[in-house]
C-alpha cells in the first residue's frame, strides 16, 4: 500500500481524495434514491445498492493501478484501445448484439455481460486523443492533415453513437474531441469553423427525431398545458419540485418523496435532484465545490507537467469529467433539454463508473513526478 500510493505531488492526493469522496457519496445516494425501485423490481432494497457498490469496489483498483503506468504504456496501447470501443460500439448498433434501453441503442450483451460500449469509446479517445495530437504537434496549423490524422477516429466515436440515437453521450464525446484539439493548441479559426459545422449538424440531428423535437420544444416553451406536466414535462418538473422540496438543509438522508416512483431515473441521470432533495441547497453546493476542486486539481497537474502527451491527456480526462457533469446538472435545473447524460463517479451505472475512475486513474499517473523526463519512457 505504500507503494501503490506513493507519489511526490500534493496534486496527486488532491485529484484521488476528491474522486474518493464523490464516489462515497455516489454510492450512498445510490443507496437512497434506488431503494424503492429495488424493492419493487426485485423484493430487495440494497439491490441497486449491492450493484454500484460492485463496481466501485472494481473501479478503485483499476484507478489505482491506471496511477502506476508511465506514459509510453499508455502510448502503445492506445491504437488497439481505440479500436476495441470503436469495435464494440459498431457490434451494438449493427448487429443483435446490441440492445435499446428508453429508445437508446447504447448497450450490449456479450455472453452474460452487459455494457455500455460509448463509456470505453469516450476512455480509448482520452489515451489515443492524446497520443496523436502530442505527435502531431508540428501539424497542428495544417487542417488538412490535422483532418486527416484525428477526423476518421473521432468522426466514427461520435456517428457510432449517433446511430444509437443517444444525443447526450454523443455531445459528450463531441466536447471531448473539441477540449482535446483546444488544449492541444490547434488554431482558434479552425475551432471556430469546426463548432459552426457542427452545430448545424446536431440542429439536424436534434429535430430528425420526434422525442428530441418534443424535449427541446418543451424546454423552450415551457410547460403550460396538463398534457406537457403528464408528458414531456413530467421529469423535469418532478426533478424541480425535488429541489425546492429540499430547502436549505434538506429533508434529511433517506427521506426523499420523489423516489417513490415519482421521478424517473432517480439514481441514474436525475440523482442531482435527490441530493438536492434530501441534503438540501448545502448538499447540492457541496456537490458542486467537489467538482469544481476536482477541476482545480486537473488544471495543477496540467501546468506541473512538462510533457505534451501528459498536458493533452489530462486535459481531456477533465473535459469528458467536469463537462459531464456541468450537463448533467444543467439538465436537472431545466438549463438544457433532457439528454440522459449520467453524473459523473456518483449516477448509478457500472460502466460508466469504472471507465471514468480509470480514466481519473491515467490522469493521476501524471501527477507523479510531472517535472520528470519523458524521454526514453522514463515516464
Amino acid at each position: 500500500m505504500r507503494r501503490l500510493f506513493a507519489a511526490e505531488t500534493g496534486n496527486y492526493f488532491l485529484l484521488l481524495g476528491t474522486t474518493l469522496f464523490l464516489v462515497a457519496c455516489g454510492l450512498v445516494m445510490v443507496l437512497s434514491s434506488s431503494s424503492v425501485t429495488s424493492y419493487t423490481e426485485s423484493d430487495n432494497f440494497f439491490r441497486g445498492f449491492e450493484r454500484q457498490a460492485t463496481f466501485a469496489a472494481l473501479g478503485l483498483p483499476l484507478m489505482l493501478i491506471a496511477s502506476r503506468m508511465p506514459a509510453v504504456f499508455w502510448k502503445k496501447w492506445a491504437p488497439l484501445a481505440i479500436i476495441v470501443g470503436l469495435g464494440l460500439q459498431f457490434l451494438t448498433v449493427a448487429t443483435p448484439l446490441g440492445y435499446g434501453v428508453k429508445g437508446n441503442t447504447n448497450w450490449i450483451m456479450i455472453g452474460s455481460i452487459n455494457m455500455q460500449p460509448s463509456e470505453v469509446v469516450k476512455l480509448a479517445l482520452v489515451i489515443w486523443l492524446g497520443s496523436t495530437l502530442a505527435r502531431k504537434q508540428s501539424e497542428l496549423h495544417d487542417w488538412k492533415k490535422l483532418a486527416i490524422a484525428v477526423g476518421p477516429v473521432a468522426g466514427a466515436a461520435i456517428g457510432f453513437v449517433l446511430l444509437g440515437r443517444d444525443m447526450g453521450t454523443a455531445l459528450i464525446i463531441t466536447a471531448i474531441v473539441m477540449g482535446a484539439l483546444f488544449f492541444a493548441g490547434v488554431r482558434l479559426r479552425y475551432l471556430a469553423a469546426l463548432v459552426a459545422a457542427l452545430s448545424v449538424g446536431a440542429a439536424i440531428v436534434a429535430f430528425a427525431s420526434l422525442s428530441r423535437q418534443t424535449r427541446i420544444q418543451a424546454w423552450q416553451e415551457g410547460c403550460t398545458t396538463d398534457n406537457d406536466f403528464l408528458g414531456s414535462c413530467w421529469q423535469t418538473v418532478h426533478g424541480w419540485w425535488a429541489l425546492a422540496s429540499g430547502g436549505i438543509f434538506g429533508v434529511g438522508l433517506g427521506n426523499s418523496k420523489a423516489k417513490w416512483n415519482w421521478l424517473p431515473e432517480a439514481d441514474n441521470d436525475f440523482i442531482f435532484a435527490i441530493i438536492g432533495e434530501e441534503l438540501g441547497l448545502l448538499g447540492a453546493m457541496l456537490v458542486l465545490a467537489l467538482f469544481l476542486v476536482m477541476a482545480i486539481a486537473f488544471v495543477r497537474i496540467i501546468r506541473s507537467n512538462p510533457d505534451p502527451f501528459a498536458k493533452i491527456t489530462v486535459s481531456i480526462v477533465m473535459v469528458w469529467v467536469i463537462v459531464q457533469a456541468f450537463v448533467n446538472i444543467a439538465v436537472v435545473l431545466g438549463v438544457l433539454p433532457v439528454l440522459g447524460v449520467p453524473l459523473p463517479l456518483m449516477s448509478a451505472g457500472g460502466t460508466a463508473l469504472i471507465s471514468s475512475m480509470t480514466a481519473i486513474g491515467i490522469a493521476l499517473s501524471f501527477a507523479r513526478r510531472p517535472n520528470t523526463a519523458v524521454n526514453g519512457g522514463a515516464r
